[in-house]
């Protein structure tokens, strides 16, 4: 049988498989991506969005200061490379809750690390037609979504341009591994890069690995007038064509249930009062499982003992901003260029593989 020869496959287009597919074709490696969009439920839940102070205690964010100027200007460069607008530049504003954190936030703003994320800091009501804002907040830059549906199909389409897309279920059973190389149908690359979200737990290769299932759901509202800015507090409320925005997301590791729930509806509504003050309908809700790992950090690189076989997982909630500077790191790595970091590397976990 003979074989088409090409540099890698990748399993599973999602955020990480299309970003490793731009840095792959930056780097002219020929590849084929293997997918199901019909199947990625972590896209559903997601809303794009990317925010560089976040958690309960409002800190930046892990390598918030390699992250964002990266992702910056990834995103702006694959607009060009796939000729779509998908990436939305936007402030967040969280609204303050009491006087403590209002001055809490007054005193941070002066810090030198924070000063390149905080546009402004407002004492009194500032967006108060739309919010609940009363003691004012805290305006954000270096913020934004991504309409990742759109990047997606960006991608794709790109990929089927250059015949390196196959819309098909990967059967991990039917690939041949060896030394040398990998083989899968017809085709014969030189490694394999595992990129599935959940899914990947399933394979073979990667069960034993902790990637837990934490489960999100989402609401789209309909608002008559458009938002000033992206709104963060309790839920974040953020475009989604239009006059429609994308409401969430829930955080439950204990449901995997695949369908939505009236627990998870009433707990957005909840939260959504909390935060804007305007008439809303309530057009759909969706879910999605993301990929999460126990120290909340990306996996990268190959399996403990088939070399050839390479994951890229974990993102969860955040694959947005981890997953373009994360897929430039892997692509170097498997060149020969550089190292993987050891904060995300795979082998923190070959002990439990």
């Amino acid at each position: 049988m003979s074989y088409q020869k090409i540099d890698y496959f990748i399993v599973g287009q999602g955020l990480a498989g299309s970003c490793l597919a731009i840095q792959l074709m930056e780097r002219g490696k020929t590849f084929v991506a293997f997918d199901q969009p019909q199947m990625n439920k972590t896209t559903a839940v997601a809303a794009g969005l990317f925010n560089p102070i976040t958690g309960r205690v409002m800190s930046k964010t892990w390598k918030a200061d390699l992250l964002f100027p990266y992702l910056f200007s990834f995103y702006k460069k694959s607009e060009i490379l796939l000729e779509e607008k998908f990436f939305f530049p936007q402030n967040l504003y969280r609204p303050f809750l009491t006087i403590e954190e209002q001055n809490e936030w007054m005193a941070k703003s002066e810090a030198a690390e924070l000063k390149d994320y905080i546009e402004n800091v407002f004492v009194k009501s500032t967006f108060g037609s739309q919010v609940h804002d009363s003691l004012g907040g805290l305006l954000l830059k270096q913020c934004g979504y991504l309409d990742t549906l759109s990047f997606m199909a960006s991608v794709r389409a790109k990929l089927n341009k250059m015949n390196s897309y196959r819309e098909e279920n990967f059967n991990p059973e039917s690939l041949k591994v060896t030394e040398s190389y990998v083989e899968y149908d017809d085709l014969r690359a030189d490694k394999i890069i595992f990129c599935g979200g959940m899914a990947d737990a399933a394979k073979s290769y990667f069960r034993k690995l902790p990637l837990r299932p934490l489960k999100g759901e989402t609401l789209q509202i309909k608002l008559t007038q458009s938002l000033n800015q992206i709104f963060n507090r309790g839920v974040y409320v953020v475009p989604d064509h239009q006059t429609k925005y994308k409401v969430g997301a829930t955080y439950n590791t204990q449901d995997k249930t695949a369908e939505v729930s009236e627990a998870a509806r009433t707990e957005l509504i909840t939260k959504l009062d909390d935060l804007i003050c305007l008439p809303y309908q309530i057009t759909h809700q969706d879910w999605g499982i993301r990929p999460t790992t126990s120290d909340r950090r990306p996996i990268m690189g190959s399996h403990h003992r088939e070399k050839k076989i390479v994951i890229f997982n974990g993102l969860g909630t955040k694959g947005v901003s981890l997953a373009p500077y994360f897929s430039g790191q892997l692509a170097a790595w498997l060149m020969g260029e550089g190292e993987i970091d050891k904060e995300v590397s795979i082998e923190r976990f070959y002990s439990k593989m």
